[in-house]
């Protein structure tokens, strides 16, 4: 059976900050990740230059930091002033040693090499109004105050001018240092919130939302959340990790499924507020932690519990190896990103380098692509302007345990002002699907083929390693055209992405 894919109205306008990443100090992200000043490959202040260039062709646009869990024990002065004097601290949530090597000033620079903004989150977890005050202060204002003073001695006259600040990290969950109920949580957002806006009003402010869907919390945590805070933030966040479990291939490949749910609800919480207070004012979703990420050994341990003793600086911590199956789940996560454009405002991929990241490295050694780096890159590289809709007729099925039956292609397209791109997956872990596209449909018939790309492999479980670190890339994919029909076939497990322009 073909597939035939038919343009319908249009999302929304894509924010480029949908293409975002996430760097938390955990494991070896920052130290032996982006910062190693004994590498051969190490810039004047100690950054792998290599790192920089992958990152910069992944694409990240934004990037939150520096947490993540890592936040709600964090003192942000303790990475500030000369490194000889800055304290090492015992970071409680990866029961590591922090160093404080690396701070706002670092990896503000570090930023300004790889060309991506920063997306700063405040702890809400052990902290409180007043110091995330000092931070901001210390960040955006340009006044003459001893926070800016310092901020001069410290080498920075200008402001960081940070346009995006998250209020906290996770705090419905009760691994969170600072865990609170959502009236509680709630009350401190909306604090901190007013009182931040009133040192810059031009800032823009994300509260938390739930971990996970499946949080006990979920949803009216939400609404709860929001009836405090509806007024003085912009974004609610969304968290969500994937995982293959007990070999069930097919049910991991629809993911997406859970994805798109999550999206729903939570604007359906959120209009409910809105609609409770008469207020024509959306919020926004901020998916500021998504990925695959393999949390849980089939017999159910958790990999976040799986710590180390004696408090080591930067061990290898959540250093998951990407197939190519989990290549196709991110590739489809960011399908299922892009049809919810219109409300779907900032996304950051967690993580970025070494820690369940597109990008691996090795002290002293190379650097190299994971297979999740390619639907990433390609995307942020291609699906720029506006999110279209694609309805699919014909298109296969597959079962899902959780979902039911549920479609086997999944697809979006783009358009901007050189042409439209379409994305496509297949999840189907044993049927091809053959898929037409009506280019009359998407007003893309005068447009000619770009370029086509494919990421599969008879073997899904392939991968890229420090031994094969180009075992998978994207292949050409084979596109034929009748008049205004665009025909290609994808194999079983399957992420393509379809270039026309002028």
């Amino acid at each position: 059976m073909t597939a035939r894919v038919i343009a319908s109205g249009p999302v929304g306008e894509i924010d480029p900050r949908v293409y975002g990443g996430f760097v938390e100090h955990l494991g070896r992200h920052i130290y032996d990740g982006i910062h190693e000043p004994g590498h051969p490959a190490a810039d004047e202040e100690g950054f792998r230059t290599d790192v920089i260039a992958l990152v910069q062709e992944l694409g990240v646009t934004t990037i939150r930091y520096p947490g993540g869990n890592f936040v709600s024990g964090y003192r942000w002065e303790d990475g500030i002033g000369p490194r000889a004097d800055r304290p090492r601290r015992l970071d409680l949530a990866w029961r590591s040693t922090e160093t404080n090597q690396v701070g706002l000033h670092e990896f503000s620079s570090w930023l300004e090499k790889v060309g991506s903004e920063l997306m700063l989150a405040v702890n809400l977890g052990t902290r409180d109004v007043a110091e995330a005050l000092d931070l901001l202060e210390y960040a955006n204002v340009a006044a003459d105050t001893a926070w800016t003073r310092q901020r001069a001695a410290n080498g920075r006259d200008t402001p960081f001018d940070v346009r995006m600040w998250c209020l906290g990290n996770e705090m419905d969950g009760p691994w969170q240092l600072g865990h609170r109920d959502a009236e509680d949580y709630g009350k401190l957002a909306a604090r901190a919130a007013k009182a931040m806006r009133m040192l810059d009003p031009t800032i823009e402010l994300v509260a938390c939302g739930s971990s996970a869907r499946d949080m006990p919390t979920f949803g009216q945590w939400e609404r709860e959340v929001l009836r405090h805070t509806f007024d003085d933030v912009d974004f609610i966040s969304c968290h969500a990790y994937y995982q293959e479990r007990n070999g069930q291939a097919q049910e991991f490949l629809v993911s997406a499924v859970d994805t798109d749910l999550f999206v729903r609800e939570v604007v359906a919480a959120a209009d409910e507020v809105a609609a409770e207070r008469g207020s024509d004012k959306r919020i926004m979703l901020s998916f500021d932690e998504w990925n695959v990420w393999y949390q849980f050994a089939d017999d159910g341990t958790k990999a976040g519990d799986l710590v180390p003793d004696g408090w080591p600086v930067a061990p290898r911590l959540l250093e998951d190896e990407y197939n190519v199956m989990d290549s196709v789940v991110v590739g489809d996560l960011l399908i299922t990103l892009l049809q919810h454009a219109d409300r779907v405002r900032s996304a950051s991929l967690a993580q970025l380098v070494n820690v369940i990241a597109p990008i691996m490295t090795e002290p002293g050694g190379p650097a190299w692509r994971q297979t999740t780096f390619y639907p990433f890159s390609l995307t942020s590289r291609l699906g720029r302007g506006t999110a279209r809709r694609l309805e699919l007729e014909g298109a296969p099925r597959v079962q899902s345990t959780r979902f039911g039956d549920v479609s086997a292609v999944n697809a979006v397209a783009t358009t901007d002002a050189e042409g439209t791109s379409v994305f496509l997956v297949n999840r189907s872990v044993a049927e091809a699907a053959d898929i037409e596209i009506d280019l009359g449909e998407l007003d893309a018939a005068s447009l000619s083929l770009v370029e086509s790309w494919m990421i599969t492999d008879p073997d899904y479980r392939a991968s890229n390693t420090l031994a094969d670190p180009d075992r998978v890339t994207p292949r050409p994919l084979e596109v034929t055209r009748e008049g205004d029909v665009l025909r290609v076939s994808l194999p079983p497990v399957a992420w393509a992405v379809v270039r026309l322009g002028a």
